[in-house]
């Protein structure tokens, strides 16, 4: 019972930010009771990244000990956008769009949850029955002026920018999905406690027991602003090994240890031994190395692992290309346009970019002149964007 109180006190402290309500968790945790732990992810882009997987890491810590997970993959509130956290007024995404996103996820989702044991939901199961009558019954739990008060409405309407009222429905369908599961508890990022509590408000008007909410910590991306896919600044769940270990290595020193904790499994006492050497003055870089090596293996295994931390050694502190370079046969004979065909460049108008910049090298040669036109002999020529990726071009037969 000492070791299950213990273990119990790390899941509610490690990466948490808040509890509501502790003491009435803390009893259903150390009780007989299978809980049903409810989590909603909305696609509303392709991949998830490691900002939402410390969630669905603090999700796997209350399976382990035997709860039911309920995720629920926002397929109907993925349309009309959380506003949690956003200061701008969110798209409203057509169905297709949210089906392209969900395609992968529970693969994705795999790679962190047991998925045989998830009880999967979508909510248009419920969502998308109910009926104005039951809205309005749901709204009128809530007011204008509660709803303002969140901190991005209220800086919104304080600069006089549009809120819709569709935007203020969002936390009323979060709320009814815990009804629909009747769920025990919630777990969500800090920036979802508004929605979170709104579910609590909700069950207790269905006549159901609230839900208990826990709320992790939010992860910086790599540049210390919030993570978001928009700003380029995330790492993908699913990124190729190399390119995950390169960008946890581009993070700043001061988010080594928050991304230690949040993002791996390493044993807290490590971690903080990490922090006392960080504090008596040993290079940030050699701590990070462990870092991006914990996170690449957690994802995609030790082997890989190595590998990424053998090429990134080759490449930056080294100053060789990698030993397994893509070879891509092209048709164009101008620089900017066989950027686009390997695909080093999205656009040509990315690729234009690249080369002004000096961000593109043939044969370990910085190019400015984006007509340029290499000459590509039988055997190739490497072409290398910024430190981290290399092709090989050989000529389309």
């Amino acid at each position: 019972m000492k070791q299950m109180k213990q273990k119990i006190q790390e899941i509610l402290s490690r990466g948490v930010e808040e509890i509501h309500i502790r003491e009435s968790l803390e009893k259903k945790l150390l009780s007989d009771k299978k809980l049903r732990i409810k989590h909603g992810i909305d696609p509303t882009g392709p991949k998830i990244h490691i900002g939402r997987a410390a969630t669905l890491w603090k999700l796997r810590e209350f399976q382990d000990l035997g709860h039911q997970i309920v995720l629920i993959i926002g397929d109907y509130t993925a349309q009309i956008g959380d506003p949690s956290d956003k200061l701008a007024k969110r798209p409203f995404l057509s169905e297709e769009q949210v089906k392209e996103n969900m395609k992968s996820y529970e693969k994705q989702l795999g790679k962190i949850l047991d998925m045989e044991k998830v009880e999967l939901r979508y909510n248009s199961e419920w969502l998308a029955k109910l009926t104005p009558r039951e809205l309005d019954k749901l709204a009128d739990l809530f007011s204008v002026q509660q709803m303002i008060a969140r901190r991005n409405f209220k800086e919104r309407w304080e600069k006089g920018e549009e809120i819709s009222i569709r935007e203020l429905h969002y936390p009323l369908y979060q709320g009814y999905d815990s009804v629909a599961v009747k769920a025990d508890v919630e777990i969500g990022g800090s920036d979802q406690l508004f929605n979170l509590l709104a579910g609590r408000k909700i069950q207790e008007a269905y006549n159901q027991s609230p839900q208990d909410i826990l709320t992790t910590k939010m992860i910086l991306g790599t540049d210390g602003r919030k993570m978001s896919t928009s700003w380029g600044n995330v790492i993908n769940i699913i990124d190729e090994p190399e390119d995950m270990y390169g960008k946890v290595m581009s993070i700043i020193d001061e988010l080594i240890i928050d991304y230690f904790t949040l993002c791996t499994r390493l044993p807290l006492e490590k971690i903080k031994e990490f922090e006392r050497e960080l504090k008596s003055g040993k290079n940030p870089r050699d701590i990070k190395m462990i870092l991006a090596y914990e996170i690449v293996k957690l994802y995609h295994g030790e082997e890989k692992a190595k590998e990424a931390q053998k090429n990134f050694v080759k490449i930056f502190q080294k100053k060789e290309a990698p030993e397994e370079i893509p070879t891509k046969k092209v048709k164009s004979t101008v620089l900017f346009e066989i950027l686009v065909e390997t695909g080093l460049a999205s656009t040509k108008s990315e690729a234009r970019r690249l080369i002004e910049q000096g961000g593109i090298k043939v044969d370990n040669k910085t190019i400015k002149d984006i007509y340029f036109k290499p000459k590509i002999s039988p055997k190739g020529i490497l072409i290398q964007k910024g430190k981290r990726y290399f092709v090989k071009v050989i000529p389309f037969e």
